[in-house]
C-alpha cells in the first residue's frame, strides 16, 4: 500500500475544487471544505476499493477527488468504476472535462440525473450528500438515498453523508427517519462516523455532518424499476417553501473554473503619459 502524502493529496483535491462550479445554495449546494474533502476521499476509496460506485448528486466532487488521487498516485486503492449522476449540468460537464483530461474517462463518467433501466442494479454501492432534511424531516435524504438503493445490485450498501449535530432536534430527527428508511428497504446500519466534516455555510458555520453506511440485508433482490416520486415529498425540499420545481440547472457557457469569470472585474489602464508612475 502506497504512503499516504497529505501534502501530494491537498494539491490534487485543490485541482478538482479549482474545477467545480460555484454552489446554487437555493439548491442546498453547500460545499464541503477542503481539508474534510481530502480525509473524506482517501476514506470512501479504502471503504469501496474495487467497487463500482454511483453518486447520487456530487457538488462536493468527492468522486473526482477519489479517482484523482489515485491516478495521481496519492493511493493506490479505489473504486472500480465511478458514475455520476446530478440535475446540474455545470456538475455533470465539470466531470466529464476533468476525467477527459486527466485521462481517467474510462474510470470517472458522469450523466444528468435520472435512473434508466441501464443503471438499474449495476453498481455495488452508493454514495450521496443530499439536502439534509431540516425542513421536511428528511425527505429529500430519503429520495436520494431511494435512487442509490434501486441503482445497487443484491448485495450493494451505501454512505449516506448528512447533518449530525447534537443538539439540533432537526438533525436528530432526519438521522432516525433516515436509519427508518433504510430498514424498511432491507438495509440495516453498518457504521456511522459522527460529526467529521465541515462546511463553507454562513448561517450555520459550526454545523457538521456524518458518514451513515448501510448494508443489505442477505437476501435483498434488487429492484427492477424507478419508483416515481409523489408529488407531496417534493415540498420543502431545499428547505422552508423551496419545493422541487427544476429539473435540470442548464450550463450556459462553458466556464473556466480556474480564472476570474468576465464580468466580475474591471480594469483602470495606466495614462499613456511618461512619467505617471504605476
Amino acid at each position: 500500500m502506497a504512503r499516504f502524502d497529505p501534502r501530494l493529496a491537498v494539491n490534487a483535491i485543490s485541482d478538482v475544487i479549482q474545477n467545480r462550479p460555484l454552489p446554487l445554495r437555493e439548491f442546498d449546494q453547500i460545499y464541503m471544505k477542503a481539508g474534510d474533502m481530502v480525509m473524506q476521499a482517501e476514506f470512501i476509496a479504502r471503504c469501496f476499493d474495487g467497487r463500482d460506485v454511483i453518486y447520487v448528486g456530487d457538488g462536493d466532487s468527492i468522486g473526482l477527488c477519489v479517482a484523482y488521487l489515485r491516478q495521481r498516485k496519492v493511493i493506490d486503492y479505489g473504486p472500480r468504476r465511478i458514475h455520476v449522476v446530478d440535475f446540474d449540468e455545470r456538475i455533470v460537464k465539470a466531470v466529464e472535462r476533468f476525467a477527459d483530461r486527466e485521462g481517467m474517462a474510462e474510470i470517472v463518467t458522469s450523466e444528468l440525473y435520472a435512473l434508466p433501466e441501464g443503471l438499474l442494479g449495476q453498481f455495488d454501492a452508493f454514495y450521496t450528500n443530499p439536502p439534509w432534511g431540516s425542513s421536511n424531516d428528511g425527505e429529500s435524504v430519503k429520495v436520494f438515498v431511494q435512487r442509490g438503493i434501486e441503482a445497487l445490485r443484491s448485495a450493494g450498501e451505501g454512505c449516506i453523508v448528512i447533518a449530525d449535530d447534537h443538539e439540533l432536534d432537526w438533525a436528530r430527527n432526519v438521522l432516525r427517519e433516515t436509519q427508518q428508511f433504510a430498514i424498511r428497504h432491507n438495509f440495516f446500519v453498518q457504521q456511522m462516523q459522527s460529526q467529521v466534516h465541515s462546511y463553507h455555510l454562513d448561517d450555520a458555520p459550526d454545523l457538521k455532518s456524518c458518514n451513515l453506511f448501510i448494508r443489505a440485508c442477505p437476501g435483498r433482490l434488487p429492484g427492477a424499476n424507478s419508483t416515481p416520486l409523489d408529488k407531496q415529498r417534493l415540498e420543502n425540499f431545499y428547505g422552508r417553501e423551496k419545493r422541487m420545481h427544476v429539473r435540470y440547472v442548464r450550463e450556459l457557457i462553458r466556464p473556466d473554473y480556474g480564472r476570474a469569470p468576465v464580468g466580475t472585474y474591471n480594469l483602470e489602464h495606466l495614462e499613456k503619459d511618461h512619467g505617471v508612475q504605476a
